[in-house]
């Protein structure tokens, strides 16, 4: 894990990825791709005027180059290696297209005040359509503590958990306690020991936890888990779907990505 892709757009969770971004580059000694996209405007002809697509889009290009300006500053001053590319367009085909070789992309859960951009979907859309592993943060979070922080695996023996699993190895290595989260909700495929012992083989030594949905909902047992544990970030593995029936994309996937506390790091 090296090649770290970031999402760049002035919104109200550019900070929380650029910091999350950061700390995950030093921890691995990594290389840190920044990504600005400036996102196509979508407008409605019976509400903006002829010619006012273009003007918003314009508008959209001015902003990003405000921000280019002083995100590179910023990074000047950073102890990264970075480099920078500007995109005009669709922000999960603009990051599908730019990780063919991106170890991870660091991206955003669904804003709490805003829709826009729908970062939940976006993720849906990379889990779906992707290859790369997710970091998705929460817009409040500053710094992720990659090193010597604390992280929590949820497992259901399924083989995106198993994907998340393996693809999370260069992180966990980096913990300083890995615990292994089964809920018994009556779907474990696989027991969470399988997964202990492929960790051992890394020289990680997890703690298991095993606890009862008790009635609940695996999202709701999970989340209160994080609430109780406080990790730093959480493994888990995603379920994406495409934009058009987003609106229908439910489960754990979902509902982590809409109130998780704490950074998920999701492979499909």
């Amino acid at each position: 894990m090296k090649n770290i892709l970031v999402l760049v757009h002035d919104d109200q969770g550019q900070e929380a990825r650029l910091q999350a971004a950061l700390d995950l580059t030093r921890a691995v000694e990594g290389h840190l791709n920044c990504l600005d996209v400036s996102i196509i405007p979508m407008a409605v002809d019976d509400y903006v005027p002829v010619g006012g697509s273009a003007l918003l889009l314009a508008e959209e290009r001015e902003n990003e180059s405000k921000n280019r300006d002083k995100i590179t500053a910023r990074l000047e001053r950073e102890d990264v290696p970075w480099t920078w590319s500007d995109v005009t367009g669709d922000v999960s085909e603009a990051l599908r297209e730019a990780s063919a070789l991106a170890d991870v992309i660091v991206i955003n859960r669904q804003f709490d005040d805003l829709p826009w951009p729908n970062m939940r979907a976006i993720a849906g859309e990379l889990l779906a359509k992707g290859e790369a592993p997710l970091l998705a943060v929460p817009a409040e979070m500053r710094g992720v503590a990659f090193a010597g922080g604390r992280a929590l695996v949820a497992w259901n023996g399924s083989h995106a958990a198993g994907e998340a699993l393996q693809a999370a190895v260069p992180l966990l290595t980096l913990a300083s306690e890995v615990t292994i989260l089964e809920i018994d909700d009556g779907s474990i495929d696989k027991p969470a020991t399988e997964a202990a012992q492929y960790l051992s083989r890394h020289g990680i030594e997890p703690v298991l936890r095993r606890v009862s949905s008790g009635g609940s909902s695996t999202a709701e047992a999970l989340l209160a888990q994080v609430a109780d544990m406080r990790p730093d970030y959480l493994v888990m593995g995603g379920y994406g779907r495409s934009r058009l029936v987003e609106a229908l994309f439910g489960g754990v996937t979902r509902r982590m990505l809409t109130e998780s506390p704490v950074p998920l790091f999701l492979a499909h």
